[in-house]
Parts: C-alpha cells; structure tokens; sequence
C-alpha cells in the first residue's frame, strides 16, 4: 500500500485527508507517526512559500510524497495581516484568545464596512523528483467586534460568513467544510486525485 505523509503533527488535520485519500488505496500518516521530532521552521513570507517549505523539506528527508498546508487569516484594513503570523499573532506564547484579543484591538477604529477579510489555505504536494503541486483555497467574510460560537478554532469565533450570516465557530463541522478555505483547497485537490495518485481501488 502507497503512503502519502501529511506534514502535520494534528491528527486531526489529517482526517480530511483519509476521507480522500483512502479510495486510492492509501494510508495516510503524520509527522506524528513517522517523524515526531522534526520540525521544520516556517521561514516563508507567504502561505505557498510555507507549505512549500514543510512539504519538499519532509518529502526529501523521508523519500515520499508529502502534502503539506499552510493557512491563516489575512484582514483588508491591516494590509493582509495577521498572514502567514496567524497562529503567533499576539507574540511568545500567543493563544486564540489572544490572537483574537490582539485583532479586535488593531481593528477598534475601523468600521463594520471595512472589516473585510478572507481565510486562506494552500496546499502543497510536494515527492522526491518531482515538481511541487499547489491547491488553493478561500473563505470570504468580516471581522466583527465580539466573538460568537463555541465550534472551531482561532479566528472563527470573530470571522462573520456573510452566506452562512453567522461566524465560523457557530457552524458545525460539516457546515464549515463546505464553505471553508482548507475545504476549497482539499477540493481542488481531488480534482487533480486520480494524475496525482493513480486510479481509485
């Protein structure tokens, strides 16, 4: 059986992938599984530039394709911030409360209208000898003032979907795969399954 490594140490990250991957025969394994020690410094500028890093960086190391993701929270009124910083954004030791905490307080000036922003995942493929796929993906919406919703994770509870008119974190897991970032990128992936992993067993 062919083994496709995702370049995560969140097992839950890799679930959405199982669901695609296991129809072509694949096992699906984490850093976790193969390399609970490596981590790889996220030097990159952008979100390509990052999951490029970690995908060719882990696929060179260990000889197998690797797909890797980086993904964040990029805000009109702050320039595309917080970026690639999105899980660091409040500094050392930066929780989601505090990112958010930070967010809402460089956003305090700034009216509803403006309050414009997109989740944004990219995924790469990267395999020893090849040339590194890039999947993309995009969620629009706003930044309001307080949070709502106990699901999800980090930004979501202050990320307003205008479509869904509620935030990320009042969806449930099912709802927020059909309109989140990550959730465009892993579809735009399978469109391209069956040349980068052969035909479905």
């Amino acid at each position: 059986m062919n083994e496709v490594i995702i370049a995560t140490k969140n097992r839950g990250k890799a679930k959405d992938f199982e669901a695609l991957l296991s129809p072509y025969g694949i096992r699906v394994l984490t850093l976790f599984d193969v390399a609970p020690d490596l981590d790889i410094d996220e030097t990159g500028t952008t979100f390509r530039e990052n999951a490029a890093l970690k995908a060719e960086t882990v696929a060179e190391k260990l000889g197998k394709m690797v797909i890797a993701d980086d993904s964040g929270l990029s805000v009109d009124a702050l320039d595309g911030k917080p970026g690639v910083y999105s899980a660091r954004y409040s500094g050392e030791g930066a929780t989601d409360d505090r990112n958010i905490e930070k967010l809402l307080a460089d956003l305090s000036g700034v009216p509803d209208e403006e309050r414009t922003a997109r989740f944004v995942c990219v995924l790469a493929v990267a395999a020893p000898g090849a040339e590194t796929r890039f999947f993309e993906g995009t969620c629009e919406g706003r930044i309001l003032r307080t949070p709502a919703g106990e699901n999800g994770f980090g930004y979501d509870p202050v990320f307003y979907v205008p479509k869904e008119e509620r935030t990320m974190a009042q969806l449930t897991p099912e709802e927020k795969s059909v309109v989140s970032h990550r959730g465009e990128a892993i579809r735009s992936l399978e469109e391209q399954a069956g040349e980068l992993f052969g035909e479905k067993q």
